[in-house]
């Protein structure tokens, strides 16, 4: 049997061509020379060389600890080595010469075309062989009659590479005209009408221009036409980001599992716990705030005196609703909320706010606000448009602006954690988590001069979960504005712990939102798309989340700090667990 299927092995994983099977050949083969079977003398070597090699390493730390020279050898040390050597050496020939036969005799693709039909019919032969006999059978090799095997429709053959897309001639001569630079590269989807192929053209062309491999890279596997046009341009691949759940959150009285995409370790197991203590705990209670995206372009005037004027103008409520039903020509979601105005010099910044339903919305205010800048220019024609995004919006740059008016969601989440909570799931006590909050979220941020920065790390959370469920990450920049209040409560027994969070920008619609990947995300906590009961409903839902994976996110952290455990969590999640000191030593 021995024999049967070691022959059977080396046909496959050499790939070489299938050979008639000489059934009345019975040559002695020159491991039937070995004193014992074959496979206790391969046991016996291995046992050897692994047992000589234990040996010696046990040895050589013994002489390194008590200072001995390490070419000083005894007669058992001798005897290791030779044992050893040997070992090795029939191991490596028993196996390393078959290993390196496969990869020398590999055959070219056409070997494989013309004899497909004769390796199946051995394999199967052999198979048949095999499943038909006893042990003592199968190594009679004498001829039997075999019923006709049965049809294999396909055979699949498995190569070490990974998978390489097949170039045509035509492909290859447009990459030759890509390279040379006479085909534009953000050309390739108008002119070929296949984003995956524009985009593998693309990626071919890119390597040889910089002579730099992108096998890392995944490119199967992704629907390129999904993006075209509104999320990336000119892709050359994807970049794969592990999700992971937090939760339940129990928030509102509703358990949601919250999708975290992030390759920081513990993040999510961090989240975890702290989601489990407000479960524990009864829940999470969040409110809205405020709804309203912001778009503030800047216009000059000759003279302080015009910009005035027009200040005026927009801040006098009876010119409102014009402005608003111009506004809202924009979109049939979009309410034109509030006007706020602010002057430097001759230059006027017009902050517009307004309800974009369940859009993250800035595409939206920017038509609207396009439009009010058109209506205006009648009455003020000496106004000049600088620009329609000012920075006094302000969009992905942290501002007091956002901190104090808000931008997007401003919600507010809440909880009670109950004092044995804290004690066995929190590993720390209310009185440590009230002072830390203290000391580092509100006294250390205000020592840094933060802006909007007084929490421990909600801008973690937010990113994951805004990776994961199609959101811009770049807001997370003012989305992240937080801050975190702990309070010690029914006696000190207890804590009440909120997060307020005055500038979240999330949207269940639009942009990212609509890949498969970010969309199953949506999904899995209910908000996915617009919602068709109540305009906004979705996206304020999501924020609300958001908010409440951060109060989990902070309640965690801080008492991971405060027990003194940050430094062990992280070393089991996300470092590795060697003693660097000992190691260099």
């Amino acid at each position: 049997m021995e024999t049967h299927r070691r022959s059977s092995t080396n046909s496959v994983r050499s790939h070489k061509p299938a050979r008639p099977i000489a059934l009345e050949d019975d040559s002695t083969k020159a491991s039937d020379a070995l004193p014992l079977p074959l496979y206790l003398t391969n046991a016996v070597f291995f046992t050897l060389f692994f047992s000589a090699v234990y040996f010696l390493l046990c040895r050589w730390r013994e002489k390194i600890r008590s200072s001995t020279p390490l070419h000083v050898v005894t007669f058992s040390e001798i005897v290791a080595i030779l044992a050893s050597v040997a070992s090795f050496i029939y191991l490596l020939g028993f196996f390393g010469i078959d290993f390196v036969q496969s990869l020398v005799l590999r055959p070219s693709a056409d070997v494989w075309a013309t004899e497909d039909n004769e390796v199946e019919s051995e394999v199967l032969l052999r198979n048949e062989d095999a499943r038909h006999v006893t042990c003592g059978q199968a190594l009679d090799r004498s001829i039997r009659s075999l019923q006709p095997p049965a049809p294999i429709v396909t055979a699949e053959k498995v190569f070490d590479e990974m998978p390489v897309t097949v170039m045509t001639e035509e492909d290859e001569e447009i990459i030759r005209s890509v390279v040379s630079g006479m085909t534009p590269s953000y050309s390739l989807e108008s002119k070929l009408g296949d984003c995956k192929r524009a985009a593998a053209i693309r990626r071919e062309a890119l390597q040889r221009i910089t002579g730099k491999s992108l096998s890392g890279l995944p490119l199967d596997g992704f629907d390129y036409e999904s993006i075209l046009g509104q999320c990336c341009e000119m892709p050359v691949g994807y970049v794969q980001i592990p999700v992971g759940i937090a939760g339940p959150l129990l928030l509102n009285g509703r358990e949601y599992s919250v999708p975290m995409a992030t390759t920081e370790g513990c993040l999510v197991a961090s989240t975890n716990r702290g989601c489990k203590a407000i479960h524990l705990s009864g829940g999470a209670t969040s409110v809205l705030l405020r709804d309203g995206m912001t778009r503030a372009p800047v216009v000059r005037f000759d003279t302080a005196k015009r910009a005035a004027d027009l200040k005026l103008y927009l801040e006098d409520p009876e010119n409102f609703e014009t402005l608003a039903c111009v506004f809202n020509r924009s979109s049939r979601f979009a309410r034109l909320q509030s006007i706020k105005c602010a002057i430097a010099g001759k230059n006027l910044y017009l902050r517009f706010s307004c309800f974009t339903g369940d859009a993250m919305g800035m595409n939206m205010v920017s038509k609207g606000v396009q439009n009010v800048l058109d209506f205006l220019q009648t009455d003020f024609p000496d106004m000049d448009v600088i620009g329609i995004s000012g920075n006094f919006c302000s969009d992905k740059k942290p501002a007091s602006v956002n901190w104090i008016e808000g931008r997007g969601k401003s919600v507010v989440c809440e909880a009670i954690i109950n004092g044995d909570v804290v004690r066995k799931v929190l590993k720390t006590s209310v009185e440590s988590l009230v002072e830390l909050n203290m000391l580092k979220n509100l006294t250390g941020s205000a020592m840094a001069g933060a802006l909007g920065g007084f929490n421990a790390h909600a801008s973690n959370i937010v990113t994951a979960v805004y990776i994961a469920t199609g959101q811009d990450p770049a807001q997370n920049v003012e989305s992240s504005h937080c801050i975190t209040m702990m309070e010690a409560v029914n006696g000190g027994k207890d804590l009440h712990v909120s997060v307020t969070m005055p500038s979240i920008e999330v949207g269940t619609v639009g942009g990212g939102t609509r890949l498969a990947s970010q969309s199953a995300c949506l999904n899995l906590l209910g908000v996915k798309g617009a919602s068709k009961e109540s305009p906004g409903a979705n996206s304020i839902l999501l924020a609300t989340i958001v908010a409440g994976a951060v109060l989990a996110g902070e309640l965690s952290l801080m008492s991971a700090l405060a027990a003194g455990q940050l430094v062990k969590s992280h070393m089991k999640y996300n470092r590795s667990s060697k003693d660097v000191s000992k190691v260099s030593s």
